[in-house]
């Protein structure tokens, strides 16, 4: 996470002593509690699935005077062929789906990253401003200019730079609030090129708990501010010879499943995945070089699901909490290639839509077995 801090005001906390009954007690955690799915697959990836060293196995066994007809050269030879010809299907899948590369000069690059003061959008500001790139965070935990300030900016002024990174007091909800702060961003740093919507919030609450005000504003923040923030960010670039840009959306697993008390979050961000796979479909014929990625992560270790937990070491095995900085440095890989595509981490992120091609009664059991239903009011009321 990005926290501001200022070096020169820490001081070595006072030691507290303490009786042996006042100390606590943690429960250690297992040896087998670092394991998951992700690190499993991170390690075939690279070693036995990695196109170099699977294409070792068949040379070695000539190199050993392994007949070429032996069902052991025969097998390494295929499964060589098998993994190369994967990892060239991929690159040549990226280029037909997203088209040729933009170029990309971070000297020339405008980042804006809504809801960038902590969790995924704080440690993608926090990266982009150490390679020197103009970013804007747009938040509305910034206080207003002459406003007492608070929290993670403390002393922090509306617009002011700070550690490479400058800061807007906006909220992304409100439409006319947006477009005054958009129209001071340009004025101030220039024409964003980079624009990322992260901004969001959750309502966990029951269906009849919820009123309709809470409702409204959970879209707005959500699902309706990326209208409007596309709209100013597409308005320059669509009149320009040279169109270039990338536009990242921020949604979530639960967009594909849906969670109890989390009915208005995860419609929020059902209508993000809609809304991408159209606004995808419209800028590869008018502006192929504005390029689009999509982000569905699973559980962050970020403030906004902090409470809630999987029981069991196979439901972490299989789902764990992911840091909210491997996925900004997934986005920001991206980002770099010039092309468009889809951040999913955990691996069950990327594999969870065939979950709806099982019969509804699987889905249901495998929902149950996960705990995911009441994971979210069980944390909630710890």
């Amino acid at each position: 996470m990005f926290y501001v801090f200022d070096h020169c005001m820490a001081s070595t906390p006072p030691i507290i002593k303490r009786s042996n009954n006042d100390r606590p007690n943690p429960r250690p955690a297992p040896v087998h509690a670092p394991l998951t799915l992700d690190l499993l697959l991170h390690v075939l990836s690279r070693t036995l699935f990695h196109p170099f060293l699977a294409a070792l196995l068949p040379l070695c066994l000539r190199a050993l005077a392994a007949p070429y007809n032996s069902t052991s050269f025969v097998l390494t030879s295929t499964f060589a062929i098998c993994v190369c010809l994967s990892r060239v299907l991929q690159n040549v899948n990226t280029r037909i789906a997203y088209g040729s590369p933009r170029e990309i000069d971070w000297e020339d690059e405008v980042v804006v990253i809504t809801g960038g003061i902590g969790g995924l959008g704080g440690c993608l500001a926090e990266i982009f401003a150490l390679r020197g790139v103009g970013v804007v965070v747009l938040d509305i935990e910034v206080p207003p200019k002459g406003a007492t300030a608070a929290g993670l900016v403390a002393g922090l002024a509306d617009g002011e730079e700070k550690e490479g990174v400058r800061y807007y007091h906006c909220d992304v909800g409100n439409h006319e609030q947006v477009e005054r702060v958009w129209r001071k961003v340009v004025e101030d740093v220039g024409t964003p090129t980079v624009l990322i919507n992260n901004a969001a919030v959750v309502n966990g609450r029951s269906v009849l708990e919820q009123s309709s005000e809470e409702v409204e504003r959970t879209f707005r923040i959500n699902t309706f501010s990326h209208y409007q923030l596309n709209k100013l960010f597409l308005g320059p670039m669509l009149g320009q010879t040279a169109i270039r840009g990338t536009i990242v959306t921020v949604a979530s697993v639960l967009a594909h499943l849906g969670a109890a008390h989390l009915s208005v979050y995860s419609a929020s961000k059902a209508a993000l995945l809609a809304y991408h796979a159209s606004l995808t479909a419209e800028l590869a014929s008018k502006a192929p070089q504005v390029k689009m990625i999509l982000v569905a992560p699973g559980q962050l270790d970020t403030q906004m699901f902090s409470n809630v937990r999987l029981r069991g070491w196979w439901r972490n095995f299989l789902g764990p909490v992911i840091g909210a900085g491997q996925v900004a440095v997934k986005i920001v890989e991206l980002i770099d290639t010039g092309n468009g595509g889809v951040v999913s981490e955990p691996a069950y992120a990327r594999w969870i839509a065939w979950l709806s091609v099982l019969p509804v009664g699987l889905q249901r059991i495998a929902k149950s077995w996960a705990g995911m239903d009441d994971a979210y009011a069980r944390g909630c009321s710890e």
